[in-house]
């Protein structure tokens, strides 16, 4: 079951769920779903390593930066593949709250999907679950399976977000590295929380 945009606007007042919402989004949002706006752009130029217990994320190099540049427009080459961060950030709560009128308090997570202007242009979206306790931007990886360029500009709506209950409990909340603003630990190696 996921919630409508409008219940989201709601417990948004409330929980502050995501910060740095467009004015359309907080105005007049389509369907059930918010969508998020993309607000830098790296690539990957070093490798990666998970083991067991440590893992290092590669090394990446700044492409651009909506702080910096502005609504610039990005050029993804066929087989690119780049790390994004969103705009808005994401307040995920460490509680249960009431998300329905009829229900009893529940954890609550966002569901991330691609916006179909993506598919058509033959990106591939490539995300992971966001657990309750998590506070920060959203890092996804975005990969051109096309033939063709794809062109897109620093503040587009590139994703849409959904938020629905969990069932059960849980043993605890997101602890880990990846809370902020971080997209990689740049090749240093560290232990997996």
């Amino acid at each position: 079951m996921k919630l409508s945009s409008l219940r989201v606007l709601e417990l948004n007042k409330k929980y502050n769920l995501i910060e740095g919402l467009s004015k359309g989004q907080l105005e007049n949002p389509e369907g059930v779903e918010l969508e998020l706006r993309v607000g830098r752009v790296e690539k990957i130029i070093g490798p990666s390593f998970l083991g067991v217990t440590k893992r290092s994320s590669p090394k990446t190099i700044l492409v651009s930066d909506i702080d910096t540049d502005g609504n610039k427009k990005i050029v993804m080459k066929p087989g690119d593949y780049f790390l994004v961060r969103t705009i808005e950030k994401i307040n995920c709560p460490s509680e249960k709250i009431t998300y329905d009128f009829n229900s009893i308090p529940g954890y609550i997570i966002p569901d991330i999907k691609p916006r179909v202007s993506l598919q058509l242009g033959g990106i591939s979206l490539h995300c992971s679950t966001t657990n309750p306790g998590f506070n920060g931007l959203l890092k996804f990886g975005l990969k051109n399976n096309s033939n063709y360029d794809f062109d897109f500009e620093l503040g587009a709506r590139m994703f849409k977000i959904y938020w629905e209950p969990v069932l059960g409990e849980i043993k605890r909340t997101y602890e880990g590295q990846h809370q902020g603003e971080r997209i990689t630990s740049q090749g240093k190696k560290e232990t997996q929380v």
